[in-house]
């Protein structure tokens, strides 16, 4: 059967459809957006210029905030500019880039969390053979794995709604591209597909056991450490942890429950698309000595060039 295609562009609800909650709602996340930007550029440049990317915590760290930019980037620019707009559009190619790019990123960073999740594990219960099992080599094969787990499961999510026909309508319940809400404009049986595209749920679902797992195995350990070993413990993992249920939470929520429009769905959506990659730095921030310490030579090095620069 030939496919047929009259939808050349898609039309976005919104968040809401109410121009004053629309004009406080632009202000707000253009903030939070900047702060994304700023934030997880911060961490990056701190990574790299004190030198914390030879540590494998650090280093999965530096390419988590580089996720998180792109991830928060596929939505929150198009979502920006829509609370102005009168008729919020987005091309038929335009959606299907942002159908790829959300579950890219998105897979990608349950993929390092999980992976961070690891390195915690074995520095705290495996701490004598930490070098030699997180060696360089190791680490860059498991941040390749992230990315090609993340690329193989967006690819086969957004092949599978190429093939679709969308006949009409064409509006879309919400502020951007999901696959979900996608399959219900096509005009076809989309319960195949719809089976095989909730690969999500299996992601997410199995990432969660695995880290909790994981952290049941750290709690039992920290029984035989030290009061002082315990507290450096529970402060590392406090973050990753922090983080993981910032994530993990909301999506949970989005792909596990019912395939049915809850009006929550969009503040969940949010959540983990914006709010969670502008709390990541902090929570790493406010919490790591390390890299509080790094933060503030990167900040004496620029006072110093400034300085330097004002006498010349």
């Amino acid at each position: 059967m030939e496919k047929i295609n009259n939808v050349t562009d898609f039309v976005f609800w919104g968040l809401s459809q109410n121009p004053e909650i629309e004009e406080v709602c632009f202000v707000v996340f253009s903030f939070f957006y900047t702060v994304i930007l700023l934030g997880n550029l911060l961490i990056i440049l701190t990574v790299y210029v004190g030198h914390l990317f030879k540590s494998p915590m650090y280093l999965f760290l530096n390419y988590l905030s580089f996720v998180d930019i792109c991830y928060s980037s596929v939505t929150a620019p198009k979502m920006i500019v829509d609370l102005l707009a009168k008729s919020k559009i987005i091309s038929y190619m335009g959606c299907m880039l942002q159908l790829f790019g959300g579950y890219f990123f998105g897979c990608t960073e349950i993929f390092i969390l999980t992976v961070m999740a690891y390195d915690h594990y074995v520095a705290i219960c495996k701490p004598l053979h930490y070098m030699t099992i997180m060696d360089w080599d190791r680490c860059n094969k498991m941040l390749l794995g992230c990315w090609i787990g993340g690329f193989t499961h967006s690819i086969i999510q957004v092949a599978l709604v190429v093939q679709l026909p969308f006949c009409g309508p064409n509006e879309i319940d919400h502020y951007f591209c999901n696959v979900h809400l996608v399959l219900k404009l096509a005009c076809t049986d989309t319960y195949v597909v719809g089976v095989v595209t909730a690969n999500s749920d299996t992601i997410t679902l199995g990432s969660s056991v695995i880290l909790l797992i994981s952290y049941t195995v750290i709690l039992v350990s920290l029984r035989k450490q030290s009061a002082e070993g315990m507290c450096k413990a529970l402060s590392t993992c406090g973050s990753h942890f922090a983080m993981v249920i910032n994530f993990f939470g909301p999506c949970t929520f989005m792909y596990m429950h019912p395939d049915n429009t809850f009006s929550e769905d969009k503040m969940v959506a949010v959540f983990y698309t914006i709010i969670t990659p502008m709390l990541n730095p902090l929570i790493y921030t406010l919490r790591n000595a390390k890299v509080k310490n790094a933060m503030k030579k990167l900040w004496s090095r620029r006072v110093l060039w400034e300085a330097n620069a004002k006498q010349k």
